[in-house]
C-alpha cells in the first residue's frame, strides 16, 4: 500500500466517521427538543443514536491513527532518502 493511499483512506474514513457523529448528535438533540417530557422519549431510538455516536467516535480515532501512522512512515521515508 502506498503512503498517499493510506493517507487518503484514513482521511476518507475520518470524514465518514465525523459525518456519522454529526448525524447521531442531531438525532439525539432533535429527540430531546421535540419531546416535551421524559416519559415520551423513545429510549430505543435514543440508545441506538448513543451507540452510533460511540461507534463513530471509535472509528474516527482509528482513522486518526491510520493518518498518524502514514504520516510517520512518510517522514521516515523522507529522512532515509535525504
Amino acid at each position: 500500500m502506498q503512503v498517499d493511499s493510506a493517507l487518503h483512506i484514513g482521511l476518507q474514513g475520518f470524514q465518514e466517521a465525523q459525518s456519522r457523529v454529526t448525524q447521531a448528535a442531531q438525532d439525539i438533540a432533535s429527540q430531546s427538543v421535540s419531546d416535551s417530557s421524559v416519559e415520551s422519549i423513545n429510549t430505543q431510538d435514543l440508545t441506538r443514536s448513543l451507540v452510533e455516536l460511540k461507534v463513530a467516535e471509535h472509528d474516527a480515532k482509528a482513522n486518526a491513527n491510520v493518518i498518524q501512522t502514514a504520516s510517520d512512515v512518510l517522514g521516515t521515508i523522507l529522512d532515509i532518502e535525504v
